[in-house]
């Protein structure tokens, strides 16, 4: 079965066997595991080469002097962290698990011998311009979007995200995040989460139990959140691309 990685990769372009194989052989390699709420890397620690998330959730933030948070990004399976830092000296937020996770670490050199492959290049290349448009719409999400809105569009991405990796049983996801996190990558008080979900749950747009989400209508959820996966580029739009031949 592939990897969560060349699922997103094989969807940007159309890799060869052998580079299915590197890239595999090469996530591989070094991995390492972290407890949950435990900081895989730490802003101003060294950038750690390129990270993939094997296993687990994680979440990228940035923490104010006074102790409060803002959730940058979720992770799952797949996502890498950031390989536009890898030039830098430090990093500019920390990353930490939500859950278990493994994560498997690919050394500056290693990193270089992948871009020496056309299509993986492109591949990473493809991942990174993703996630700059990720971040964008989480910026209009806190700008613009009311309370209701925000959580809904929060949804509604990581459904798709999820669903694109293999990750969806259904119209349900597993959804390891507290009131907390959630208020964090909103920019929303915990209490009003609260009541934001169940104003949700009393519309029947949503179902959240026991850290599993279940979305009963899609398509209604994604009209109230004003929700367009056009920004994630699931399509395999990248696949025009291809750099050479299989």
């Amino acid at each position: 079965m592939p990897t969560a990685l060349l699922r997103k990769f094989e969807r940007y372009t159309h890799l060869s066997g052998e580079e299915r194989e590197l890239l595999t052989r090469i996530i591989s390699e070094r991995k390492r595991a972290f407890v949950p709420r435990e900081d895989i890397v730490r802003e101003g620690d060294p950038p750690p080469g390129l990270g993939v998330i094997r296993q687990g959730w994680a979440y990228c933030y940035k923490t104010l002097e006074d102790g409060r948070r803002q959730i940058l990004g979720f992770l799952i399976p797949g996502d890498l962290i950031d390989p536009a830092l890898l030039p830098f000296r430090e990093l500019d937020h920390s990353v930490g698990a939500i859950t278990s996770v493994v994560y498997g670490e690919v050394p500056r050199p290693i990193v270089e011998e992948l871009m020496r492959h056309p299509r993986l290049r492109q591949a990473l290349w493809w991942d990174w311009l993703v996630k700059l448009a990720i971040q964008r719409e989480w910026t209009l999400n806190v700008g613009r979007r009311d309370a209701f809105e925000r959580l809904a569009h929060l949804f509604c991405e990581l459904y798709f995200r999820l669903e694109a990796v293999g990750m969806t049983e259904g119209t349900s996801v597993q959804l390891p995040l507290t009131q907390t996190d959630l208020a964090e990558a909103t920019g929303l008080s915990a209490v009003h989460i609260n009541r934001t979900l169940q104003e949700m749950r009393s519309a029947g747009l949503v179902i959240l139990r026991d850290h599993v989400l279940t979305i009963p209508d899609l398509p209604a959820l994604q009209v109230a959140a004003m929700f367009n996966p056009a920004y994630l580029h699931l399509d395999h739009e990248g696949h025009q691309l291809d750099a050479n031949e299989a």
